[in-house]
């Protein structure tokens, strides 16, 4: 028997999280043990731990040599992130068949703990893809005189949190586009589309709000729809090999000719997909939501904005913010609300606010608890204080009047 009396070589993790799933990031130490069975006495040259982090590429070419010849390019790289090793048991000598220096392990289960810190340096996340992945592993290895090693390899999971409370991933995402079918020396109106989400960041589970508006004043009866893709590149050599896959989709109404369509936060949800990976410089992982129109006989009118699939969710107080903020800019650019063409003067001061209660809302708010909780204090005390001051002197001449623009051109009547 190849094994001799070694029943079973096993490795766990001492997880940090409640769902008992080994998942780490930069920094992290990884802790655990190795158990080892055996049903009678062995004598052991050394029990070892192998720990290793690595992202690698891996894709084959065929190309032309001319009229009979063909030959396969082979392109691969790797980056290694660390590389870590120690011995449980005993030590590494070169002699392997040596029967000096042993140790004697006794019938029954025995558990070797292993300890190893994680680089503080940015590690790329784990991930599976078509032409390359990023893996992290722990292999533990026995080794006695006169038989083959026992080894045994268990990967755990690295997540290199992406934060998607920053600024940049909070700031809305837009874009408008239009097309013109020609047909011979016919030409039919154009198509319009305009899109906007509320944010560039967000966490697999999340659902986007889609706010759009599609005018098709075109002959053609056209079709709005969205869809999340996922793009995987691989670098190695000098070249890149690029994957595109669908995550998510969705489908509007169809809309006839000289008809205006508008999705008013129409959702789409992200299902479980990988965080995206920005920092490695052999593979990418990055997202994007298309919005486009199905446009039958023609070119397809799409707008691509992008995602970041991060790992930390967004804040409740962020979300409300972020939520409120957006919802305000894109109604009042896309639903057709429009000020009067000259503003009423706004009542007196006065007539809003009186003496009495400018000056209790200088004193403490009890009904107000929750929400000064919910604020530093000095950024609270700073609403306070200007909370009833009184507002700006108004004039009835507008010092920025409004400029002459283009007026945008509109679907034939019909």
């Amino acid at each position: 028997m190849v094994l001799g009396k070694v029943k079973s070589l096993t490795i766990s993790f001492d997880c940090l999280n409640d769902s008992n799933v080994p998942v780490y990031s930069s920094g992290d130490t990884v802790s655990g043990r190795v158990s080892l069975e055996v049903t009678g006495e062995i004598r052991v040259k050394s029990l070892n731990i192998y720990a290793r982090g690595h992202a690698k590429v891996r894709w084959t070419e065929s190309r032309n040599a001319g009229s009979n010849t063909a030959y396969t390019q082979n392109y691969t790289e790797e980056v290694e992130y660390f590389n870590h090793k120690d011995v449980l048991i005993g030590q590494e000598r070169d002699d392997d068949n040596s029967e000096e220096g042993l140790h004697t392990i006794h019938s029954g289960r025995h558990e070797y703990a292993f300890s190893f810190e994680l680089p503080q340096t940015p590690l790329a996340t784990s991930f599976e893809g078509r032409h390359g992945s990023v893996r992290y592993w722990v292999k533990a290895e026995l080794h006695r005189p006169w038989f083959l090693p026992v080894k045994l390899k268990k990967e755990f999971t690295v997540f290199e949190h992406i934060d998607i409370n920053t600024p940049s991933l909070l700031s809305p995402q837009a874009g408008t586009k239009e097309k013109t079918l020609c047909c011979w020396f016919c030409t039919s109106g154009p198509i319009s589309l305009s899109a906007k989400i509320e944010r560039k960041g967000y966490t697999p589970g999340e659902s986007i709000q889609i706010f759009a508006e599609i005018e098709n004043c075109s002959s053609r009866v056209v079709v709005p729809k969205a869809a999340i893709y996922q793009t995987q590149a691989f670098y190695a050599k000098g070249k890149m090999k690029e994957v595109k896959q669908l995550v998510a989709s969705l489908r509007g109404e169809s809309v006839s000719s000289g008809k205006t369509e508008t999705w008013n936060g129409k959702q789409l949800k992200i299902p479980p997909v990988s965080p995206s990976i920005l920092d490695c410089s052999i593979i990418r992982v990055e997202y994007s939501l298309m919005v486009y129109v199905d446009i039958p006989g023609a070119m397809d009118l799409f707008l691509n904005l992008p995602l970041v699939i991060g790992t930390i969710p967004l804040h409740p107080f962020g979300s409300r913010t972020s939520s409120v903020s957006s919802q305000c800019s894109m109604n009042m650019n896309w639903l057709g609300l429009t000020l009067p063409e000259r503003p009423e003067a706004p009542p007196s001061y006065a007539e809003v606010v009186t003496e009495e209660q400018r000056q209790s809302s200088l004193a403490p708010m009890g009904a107000c608890d929750d929400f000064e909780r919910a604020l530093p204090g000095p950024l609270f005390a700073y609403i306070q204080e200007f909370r009833f001051l009184p507002p700006p002197l108004y004039s009835e001449i507008d010092p920025n009047p409004d400029q002459p623009t283009d007026d945008r051109p509109s679907c034939p009547s019909r």
